[in-house]
């Protein structure tokens, strides 16, 4: 026996139903947030110094991630 159910509802109906909160008003301060980090980077017209506001230790973690790689293949080529 298949037995099939359509619920029609909205993101929001289906979230309060469900006992959800609504992150609404969080999403809207971060996304404020990140206009204001961009546009105050922007102004300054430096790539650099943008990349480096929105994405903080990225340029080091991916240094030290290609270090790791780069170590583990030579180590394998050695034995």
């Amino acid at each position: 026996m298949k037995v099939t159910i359509n619920i029609d509802c909205t993101p929001e109906e289906a979230r309060s139903f469900m006992g959800l909160p609504d992150v609404a008003p969080f999403q809207n301060a971060m996304l404020d947030e990140m206009k204001n980090r961009m546009s105050s980077a922007a102004a300054a017209m430096d790539p650099e110094k943008m990349l480096k506001t929105l994405f903080p230790l990225q340029s080091e973690g991916m240094a030290e991630l290609q270090k790791a790689f780069w170590n583990q293949f030579t180590g394998v080529a050695k034995k």
